[in-house]
């Protein structure tokens, strides 16, 4: 009885484990995809003015 309680609390750890890691790499690619959209905007206005400008 103990070994199966042993290797349940095992278990359910890795499996939290590889959950909390997938959970940080989609974080870090949100991070990614805003920092990305940002900087996408900024040219855009920056296009958008040197047209202006011109």
């Amino acid at each position: 009885m103990k070994t199966r309680k042993s290797s349940t609390i095992i278990f359910s750890s890795l499996v939290a484990l590889v959950v909390l890691s997938g959970c940080a790499n989609t974080i870090r690619g949100v991070g990614s995809d805003t920092a990305n959209t940002v900087n996408a905007t900024q040219d855009a206005v920056k296009k958008t003015g040197n047209a202006i400008a011109n």
